[in-house]
């Protein structure tokens, strides 16, 4: 029968679940700035049309990348150089929508911030896409019937929960689930214990019956005894 686990074990449990409540980002591949989470997804793929860039990434649970200010420009460029080793144009997350004639990001997030090095303005932009030149941290128009990109840039907001709850509201999170991690443990020791209990009950029930004190031989010879006995008298 296994041994109740040590409390000690219990530690790495209570780490996970803590890790876990203050985790914002969905693995360590990705990196956080802000409010958001970033990936590069450094496949070399074949494309028809944007979309299945796009689709590399929200089959990650992302979207394409938008940029909101130039902090945020920065920190793509430096990581791209430093961790990503990405190519010199990257593919935002950015098309021309001919309704209304102006760019529009594929997340739906308003476009505070822009960084052409190319703007022309009478320019015919229908079927143009937008690239971020990582050397010089501007941007590009360019065809989106582009044929291959070489890695695909995402972003994923913090979800909501995690991205406005307090500091407070954090700790109540960790404890209620470090709490039901103990509770779980506890629970299955007490179950064990109770196992135990009635299988040693069993075994002292048996154990403690009255066991008679001659073996069969003896038992033998005080019947034959007994037997002479009645024969004499």
């Amino acid at each position: 029968m296994p041994r109740a686990a040590p409390p000690a074990l219990l530690l790495p449990l209570l780490g996970l679940a803590v890790a876990a409540a203050a985790a914002d980002c969905p693995s360590s591949t990705w990196v956080q700035f802000q409010d958001s989470c970033y990936i590069f997804l450094q496949e070399a793929i074949k494309v028809e049309s944007i979309e299945d860039a796009r689709n590399q990434c929200t089959d990650h649970g992302a979207d394409m990348i938008s940029i909101h200010n130039e902090e945020e420009n920065a920190f793509i460029l430096d990581t791209l150089k430093k961790q990503w080793k990405g190519p010199d144009d990257i593919l935002l997350g950015m098309f021309f929508d001919t309704d209304d004639a102006s760019f529009k990001w594929f997340d739906k997030s308003n476009m505070t911030f822009v960084k052409w090095s190319d703007q022309e303005d009478g320019e015919d932009l229908v079927d143009t896409c937008a690239f971020l030149h990582t050397k010089t941290g501007d941007w590009k128009k360019g065809n989106c019937e582009v044929s291959s990109v070489e890695g695909t840039l995402c972003k994923a907001a913090i979800p909501y929960e995690k991205k406005y709850l307090s500091d407070n509201h954090i700790l109540i999170s960790a404890s209620v689930i470090a709490s039901t991690v103990i509770l779980t443990v506890l629970g299955a020791v007490v179950w064990f214990l109770y196992k135990r209990s009635l299988d040693s009950g069993f075994t002292t029930v048996f154990s403690a019956a009255p066991q008679s004190p001659y073996n069969d031989d003896c038992v033998l010879v005080v019947a034959e005894e007994n037997e002479y006995d009645v024969q004499f008298d």
